[in-house]
């Protein structure tokens, strides 16, 4: 359906409880997976002067949007969160698929898919679910691991961000008490304790201008500065890999690194700002912000922008945005490049190809935040950030540095020449001096590191050959963690061979022809969750089947509405109220209706039928409440079998699932 559908607050909260007590995880996440703090390291960074936990956080981006998803990354170790970018145009037509993952990384998604309204509530809702876990106490954090900053992202535009909508939505996000007292009252009953608690109204003292590709280096200008002058918020502008300039971005892209397919348009380095352009702007701005005691900063970098030569994607996207691996070269480079001109004088966060390996180098750096995403939308996940933490234990023990300060001062070797420099300097000046140390060392091999060449990252998923059903695919279960979105879920049937029977009507009465078999043979089955499926296809890339688990997959809508709404999508809406079971299905476009009752006895219609019958007689005893049908006219009881199993297991309470709750 490709329309994202926040899920109730209330129902969120006993989703994340229910699922905590009985399975051990929050949102499909199991609790081994998450990373909670280590009691013999010390994480924290400062952002702008504001203390974070750990300097890692998602990017503006799928792992950001909806508040399951922040609540996920913020499980993962995240204690700066960049929040998806949002502006004032929202009705945007993304295409579909969106994200392909393949290798590198490309995608075609820019901004936000919710309203304006939805996204601050969204952030909101994040915001008080991450207090309440903290506040529970079921949660082994580690001491001082439970300070977290939201980063407001914005685009595109002075026009917009001046809007009145936009301008409502920046007020929200510094003032946030009328949407948590209206949360504040969905609370339920049995969590009533909660609705005391002290939430922080301030949801953000920072903001991440995206410049996106082609903003004009004026309108970038002003913007910062209206945010500087206007709201008081702390300041980052985002830009992009084009700043590298056409002959060395191409240098490093197609030369060194390999890429002799991937093409940056001359039109990016002709509508993208120049070096000289943004060095005169970060100096100009950085002034404002001194004079106001606040923070300015840069943010390498946006994805980069290239010609759309693949088949995954829409063949109208002319263009594509690029991230990964390659990226992390092109942004560290420009890191590097800032620095040769700046110095520290400026703070720097770093998005690009972050990963597992690279994360510790980043920190060495004294890079903050450090944000990921493509490598999230790999196999594993949100639970793919807790290696990035266990790596860089590794590398502050090998090195017998036990903060992120004495880290930076000892990994690349640089720390007495850091100190020997001025003895009268504090030790902060000395970790920045070490950093800066760092980054020549860093970034001077990277170029030349096998692991971002192509011929190391041409490999791409396999496939296995074989198509997805509605049931039975392999449940290699890799289309759940990848799924930013928390969309794709398990669910367990019963090993069963169903006889597949057809009523035929003779004249007077049905008769029964069996004709097939329903067989499940798994340990369990896949299902995907439409409100929360925006169609983006990275399930369909990791899937080793064909097909994609979001179309073929059984489809569960979140209200009666959605499924009605969305005709083009066959699936399926299930209620269960005052000792009735329902079923809303759609098969082929054809709709059916199943009511179990209390008693066990099932209506089951469609069109040109309306049967009642008992449901452990499979058929039988049927009752006909339509006009009579033409002799030998059938129904077929396919999808009868099909809905009253699917009732079954999601209504099971042994299963806990967004449907279900």
């Amino acid at each position: 359906m490709a329309e994202l559908i926040p899920y109730p607050f209330g129902k969120l909260l006993k989703r994340m409880f229910r699922e905590l007590e009985l399975k051990g995880s929050i949102f499909d996440l199991p609790l081994r997976q998450c990373f909670l703090g280590d009691p013999a390291k010390d994480f924290s960074v400062k952002f702008h002067g504001l203390p974070a936990s750990t300097p890692y956080g998602p990017a503006a981006g799928p792992h950001s949007q909806l508040a399951q998803n922040i609540v996920l990354s913020w499980l993962g170790g995240s204690r700066i969160i960049e929040l998806k970018t949002v502006q004032i145009n929202d009705e945007l037509k993304i295409p579909r698929p969106c994200i392909d993952m393949h290798n590198v990384g490309y995608n075609v998604e820019w901004s936000q898919e919710l309203k304006l309204q939805q996204s601050v509530e969204e952030y909101v809702k994040a915001s008080m679910l991450i207090e309440i876990l903290a506040a529970s106490g079921r949660l082994p954090l580690a001491k001082g691991f439970n300070y977290v900053i939201f980063d407001m992202s914005v685009g595109y535009d002075l026009a917009g961000i001046h809007s009145a909508p936009m301008r409502e939505f920046v007020r929200e996000m510094m003032d946030a008490s009328r949407l948590i007292e209206k949360l504040r009252r969905e609370i339920p009953k049995e969590f009533a304790g909660w609705r005391s608690l002290n939430f922080n109204p301030r949801l953000v003292k920072t903001l991440t201008l995206s410049t996106f590709h082609g903003c004009p280096p004026d309108e970038i200008e002003r913007i910062i500065r209206y945010f500087l002058t206007e709201a008081g918020l702390h300041c980052v502008v985002k830009l992009n890999p084009t700043l590298l300039g056409k002959k060395e971005a191409r240098r490093l892209l197609n030369g060194e690194l390999g890429y002799r397919d991937v093409m940056i348009p001359d039109s990016a380095f002709e509508k993208d700002t120049r070096w000289e352009q943004a060095a005169e702007f970060v100096e100009s701005l950085g002034r404002t912000a001194a004079e106001r005691g606040l923070g300015f900063g840069v943010k390498f970098s946006n994805t980069l922008i290239v010609e759309n030569k693949r088949s995954f994607f829409p063949s109208s996207e002319k263009v594509m945005y690029l991230s990964g691996r390659p990226l992390h070269v092109l942004a560290m480079h420009l890191v590097r490049k800032f620095r040769k001109a700046f110095g520290m004088r400026y703070p720097i966060s770093f998005a690009g190809g972050v990963d597992r390996l690279n994360f510790p180098e980043a920190v060495a750096l004294g890079l903050t935040p450090i944000t990921a995403c493509s490598d999230l939308l790999k196999p594993g996940g949100y639970g793919r950030s807790k290696s990035y933490f266990q790596e860089i234990v590794k590398r502050m023990d090998a090195v017998g540095a036990a903060s992120v300060g004495e880290f930076v001062l000892r990994a690349w070797g640089h720390g007495e020449a850091a100190l020997r420099k001025n003895p009268d300097e504090s030790l902060q000046e000395r970790v920045a001096r070490a950093a800066l140390l760092n980054t020549e060392s860093y970034v001077s091999k990277l170029a030349g590191d096998p692991r971002y060449h192509f011929e190391n990252n041409r490999d791409v998923p396999k496939k296995i050959g074989s198509r997805l059903k509605l049931f039975n695919c392999i449940t290699c279960d890799k289309c759940v963690p990848v799924c930013p979105n928390d969309a794709n879920f398990t669910y367990s049937l019963p090993a069963a061979e169903i006889p597949v029977v057809k009523l035929v009507w003779n004249g007077s009465d049905f008769e029964e022809k069996e004709t097939d078999k329903l067989i499940f043979d798994k340990k369990h089955q896949i299902g995907n969750f439409a409100d929360f499926c925006n169609e983006c296809g990275n399930c369909d890339v990791f899937c080793p089947e064909d097909g994609g688990p979001y179309v073929l997959k059984p489809r569960f809508f979140g209200s009666l509405d959605s499924w009605r709404r969305f005709k083009d999508h066959d699936g399926f809406y299930l209620d269960r109220s005052e000792g009735e079971e329902q079923v809303w299905g759609r098969f082929g476009g054809k709709e059916f209706f199943l009511k179990i009752s209390e008693s066990k006895q099932a209506l089951y219609e469609g069109e040109g039928f309306r049967i009642l019958f008992w449901e452990q007689e499979r058929g039988r005893s049927i009752q006909n409440h339509a006009k009579k049908p033409a002799a030998g006219a059938e129904i077929d009881m396919t999808y009868f079998h099909i809905m009253n199993w699917l009732r079954k297991a999601i209504f099971s309470p042994k299963e806990i699932n967004y449907i279900n709750v």
